[in-house]
C-alpha cells in the first residue's frame, strides 16, 4: 500500500549482454504507460560497441588495442554518466517514469570485469549524484546462453571470457542484495510477466480493474 502512494520515478534493468535488457525495458515502458503510469524507455549505453567498431575501422582488433584499458573505462564511464544524466533530467521535466536500460551498476560491473578496480572508486564518486532506482531488475542468464543470443542477432560480438567475467562482477557488487534477480534464461514472455507482476503494487490505486501491467501487456502483444 505504501508503494501505491509513492511515485514510481526510476526503474533500472541491468545484466550482461544478451540477457534481454532492451527487449524487457521497451515492454515495461509500454506497459506502464498503458496502465496509467506514463513512462519512457532510456538506453544508457557506454559507447563500448561504437568504440569497438571504430577500432576495427582503424585496423585494430578491439577497443583496448586502440585506446588502452584505462581509455576504454574512461570513455565508458563518461558516456554512460552523460546518458543517465540526460535521461533523468528529461523524465524529471516530463514527469514520466524513467525505464533505464542499464544504469550505474552496469559501469561498476564493467570496471570489475575489465580488471580496473582502481577506477571503481572514481566512477562511484561521479555516479553518486544519481538517485538509486526504486527497483533494479538484474536479468540473470547463463553466459553460454547469452553468447548464443548475441551470435544469433549478429549485430555485435562478445567473448565467453568477457560474459563470464561480467556475470561474476554483477554478483559481487555490494548492491547485489538489493537487486530483484530475474531468471532471464526463460522465454521472453515469462520474463516479462515476472517483471511486470513485481511492479503492479506501484500502479495507481485508482486504476480500473483489469488494467494491471500483466493484462495490459497481454493485450498489447500480438
Amino acid at each position: 500500500m505504501r508503494r501505491r502512494k509513492a511515485r514510481l520515478r526510476t526503474v533500472a534493468l541491468i545484466g550482461i549482454d544478451g540477457s534481454g535488457k532492451t527487449t524487457q525495458a521497451h515492454r515495461l515502458a509500454d506497459a506502464l504507460t498503458a496502465a496509467g503510469r506514463p513512462a519512457r524507455y532510456r538506453r544508457n549505453a557506454s559507447g563500448r560497441r561504437w568504440l569497438a567498431r571504430l577500432a576495427h575501422r582503424l585496423g585494430r582488433p578491439d577497443a583496448q588495442r586502440l585506446v588502452g584499458r584505462d581509455g576504454v573505462l574512461a570513455v565508458e564511464s563518461v558516456l554512460r554518466w552523460l546518458a543517465i544524466a540526460i535521461a533523468l533530467i528529461s523524465c524529471l521535466l516530463t514527469g514520466r517514469t524513467a525505464v533505464m536500460d542499464r544504469y550505474s551498476a552496469c559501469q561498476y560491473a564493467s570496471i570489475r570485469a575489465h580488471g580496473g578496480q582502481r577506477w571503481e572508486r572514481l566512477a562511484r564518486a561521479g555516479y553518486r549524484l544519481f538517485p538509486t532506482p526504486q527497483v533494479t531488475f538484474l536479468l540473470s542468464v547463463d553466459p553460454a546462453e547469452a553468447y548464443r543470443r548475441i551470435e544469433e542477432r549478429g549485430t555485435d560480438h562478445e567473448t565467453m571470457g568477457w560474459l563470464t567475467a561480467a556475470d561474476t562482477a554483477y554478483r559481487a557488487l555490494p548492491e547485489y542484495p538489493t537487486f530483484v534477480v530475474v531468471d532471464a534464461g526463460r522465454p521472453a514472455e515469462e520474463v516479462t510477466e515476472q517483471i511486470q507482476a513485481h511492479l503492479e503494487t506501484w500502479l495507481p490505486s485508482s486504476a480500473p480493474a483489469g488494467d494491471d501491467l500483466g493484462s495490459v501487456a497481454a493485450q498489447a502483444r500480438p
